[in-house]
């Protein structure tokens, strides 16, 4: 009977350690599937020599740029420029202006999606500031670039063939402040 029960403790246990691994797996591998299929407003991540080969299309269309920041993050954050017509298939570079209004050095992460929904997967960065973290220093301004294109299948894909215009919006969330430094930034959480 001992033996019995300590059979299925171990098998209970590693249930549970695989459940709980696919549980930190599932994060990334979401990311991934997104980054993928387009799915959920992701954008494509592509390197240079994916975007060599990209041709052209002799169409254009509008690119309207969007940012915000989440509450009780000390930063003032926008694009430089709210609108772009570029050419599909043609790298193309909007720069986006933050700047941290705190006493404190703040490091953020930038998330991102695209609507219309169905364009996002005909949305590829090829730089972005979104790909890592960004700290600025109390006072700190900073100009960050995202380079990307639209992908010319977009042209042939049913779904969006009434788009006019794509919205890259972000969003910093913030990533790296302690919490005394953080409740102390946000009068609403400080009581004030």
């Amino acid at each position: 009977m001992a033996r019995s029960n300590r059979k299925t403790a171990m098998t209970a246990a590693a249930v549970a350690l695989t459940m709980l691994g696919l549980g930190f797996a599932s994060v990334p591998l979401y990311r991934i599937f997104c980054e993928a299929t387009g799915y959920d407003g992701t954008t494509r991540r592509v390197d240079e020599a994916q975007a060599a080969t990209v041709q052209d299309s002799g169409r254009t269309i509008s690119i309207r740029f969007d940012a915000n920041v989440e509450r009780g993050m000390p930063w003032q954050f926008k694009p430089l420029q709210r609108t772009d017509t570029v050419s599909i298939g043609v790298r193309d570079m909007a720069l986006f202006w933050a700047k941290n209004t705190s006493d404190k050095t703040v490091t953020g992460t930038a998330s991102f999606n695209v609507e219309p929904e169905q364009a996002a997967r005909y949305f590829n960065k090829i730089q972005c500031f979104c790909f890592t973290q960004q700290t600025l220093k109390p006072g700190e301004e900073a100009r960050m670039p995202v380079i990307y294109y639209i992908d010319p299948a977009i042209l042939t894909d049913p779904d969006n063939k009434d788009v006019q215009q794509i919205t890259l919006s972000y969003t910093f969330h913030v990533n790296a402040i302690s919490a005394a430094d953080a409740k102390a930034l946000d009068p609403q959480q400080s009581g004030g």
